[in-house]
């Protein structure tokens, strides 16, 4: 049987911590004692497959259910595609998107509609880029925000004096409007991209996601490796995907799940 974990009291104000953004995924925002600070840009980097998209999805889906308007931009995957992913919570309302609560943009219409379509950026397109963006979630009051991902961005910035210009530039427009904000973040295999990385250096938290093998089964997994504004534990969780959304579970000292066979 999972654990069950215990969230903080809403009514306990700490002197001195900061306003949290529930995530709405019960053992995360157990682990982060309340949630993401408000306003902070996080980095998800994981390798393909370990949950990354769906945590951002459950994200953005709670706090549109508690009227906070939420944007997705997608720079790989269609709209149309990742709405079908959306569909299985159990919790997702349709209406959500009807309403403007949940937002959906494909990032290429973005880049066609700003004549920016070729392979590389320089500093002045990078600034359109995030002007755009901006205007985006001053226009539709965004208070969540997701880029899936920013590494696919990347690909078009080539060096990291342009993709630190990004990262600083898109983060300080985001926190300044009050937005909270996921950057999904593609890395190897074995996580070796994630250290020392451009990104990781920049955002406030980082969420990693990965494979761990048990017993011949691939489990995910979840850890905080850091969030700025808040305490938390970085232990290493196992994540389990269902349609009542993404499930935290302990990952006991030699590999062992908390209350597994």
């Amino acid at each position: 049987m999972a654990t069950r974990f215990e969230m903080p009291s809403k009514d306990r104000d700490v002197p001195g911590e900061r306003e949290r953004c529930a995530t709405g995924i019960e053992g995360l925002d157990h682990v982060l004692n309340g949630g993401i600070p408000r306003g902070n840009t996080v980095l998800v980097a994981g390798s393909v497959g370990t949950g990354k998209t769906s945590i951002c999805i459950e994200f953005l889906v709670h706090g549109a259910l508690e009227a906070e308007n939420s944007l997705y931009l997608s720079v790989t995957e269609p709209t149309t595609k990742l709405l079908k992913n959306v569909i299985p919570f159990d919790f997702f309302e349709d209406k959500l998107i009807k309403q403007g609560r949940l937002n959906f943009v494909d990032l290429p219409q973005l880049y066609e509609k700003l004549g920016i379509e070729k392979a590389a950026f320089d500093f002045d397109e990078v600034k359109l880029l995030v002007d755009t963006i901006a205007s985006l979630v001053e226009e539709r009051d965004i208070q969540r925000f997701v880029l899936d991902s920013v590494t696919s961005v990347n690909y078009r910035l080539k060096d990291h004096e342009l993709i630190r210009d990004f990262l600083l530039k898109l983060s300080t427009v985001l926190s300044g409007k009050g937005c909270t904000s996921l950057l999904v973040s593609e890395i190897g295999m074995t996580g070796e991209h994630v250290q020392g990385s451009v990104e990781q250096a920049i955002a406030d938290g980082v969420i990693v996601t990965g494979n761990l093998e048990r017993r011949g089964d691939l489990l995910r997994t979840l850890q905080v490796v850091k969030m700025r504004g808040t305490s938390h534990s970085r232990a290493k969780y196992v994540l389990d995907l269902t349609t009542s959304g993404v499930l935290l579970v302990p990952l006991l000292k030699g590999g062992s799940v908390a209350g597994g066979g």
